[in-house]
């Protein structure tokens, strides 16, 4: 983590990745953890409402929604938003957000699934609520380091009381490549996430595929935690 501390990218970074269709973190089928532990966040509730980080255009968003979830997401690019729609062939309105200069809402016509164009760090409870369940797939290893504090009171200032929160993070040798995707520790998950939410490894298993030797990694492993908010 020491070596990525001072490792920055700028939103505008994120922004010509999308233009220039450099995308190697989308997956074009549903997370393989979301479907595994889905049963975990959801705990027998029929319909509960979603919130993704930095959610891309990950098609997790529409298998939710066609099992009655509601969804909300907050991605930078309108690109990944507008294909997000496309791709999965869904009627969209799109409105401005009063509580956030220049940002807008993306919205399914039937209401299931809302996305927002916005920097996260501007997005908040007073303007979607607060969620029984998160998805982060990509968002907390995507972030700059040094703004993982300020990430984690984002997210846990948008659980209910009941919350599930899961959480998918990856381990590598930190002086191999700089990221992003960043090295987030389970030493470093609690320490971000200490005195407000109780942690539970669910797995860990071996995250490493072929196109990651262009990185210069040697090994990858990859997590998948589950979070609760701690009982006041």
């Amino acid at each position: 983590m020491s070596v990525q501390a001072n490792r920055v990218m700028a939103l505008s970074e994120w922004e010509d990745r999308w233009q220039a269709g450099r995308i190697g973190f989308h997956q074009p089928q549903v997370h393989k953890f979301l479907e595994k532990y889905l049963d975990k966040i959801v705990h027998g509730q029929k319909s509960i409402r979603f919130f993704f980080p930095l959610c891309g255009k990950a098609v997790d968003m529409k298998w939710l929604a066609d099992m009655g979830h509601t969804v909300a997401g907050v991605e930078i690019s309108e690109k990944g938003i507008k294909q997000f729609f496309e791709d999965q062939s869904l009627t969209y309105n799109e409105e401005p957000v009063p509580e956030i200069p220049g940002a807008k809402v993306f919205k399914s016509a039937d209401g299931k699934i809302s996305i927002y164009q916005c920097d996260l760090y501007k997005f908040s409870s007073a303007i979607a609520g607060k969620f029984g369940g998160i998805w982060d797939r990509g968002a907390l290893v995507a972030i700059n380091p040094c703004d993982r504090k300020k990430y984690a009171s984002l997210l846990t200032s948008l659980m209910e009381s009941d919350c599930r929160y899961l959480i998918d993070t990856l381990e590598y040798n930190p002086e191999q490549y700089k990221g992003p995707p960043f090295l987030v520790t389970e030493d470093g998950l609690k320490n971000l996430f200490e005195g407000a939410c109780d942690i539970e490894l669910l797995q860990s298993t071996d995250g490493f595929e072929e196109r990651h030797r262009a990185w210069g990694i040697e090994y990858m492993t990859e997590k998948v935690y589950l979070l609760t908010p701690k009982k006041q």
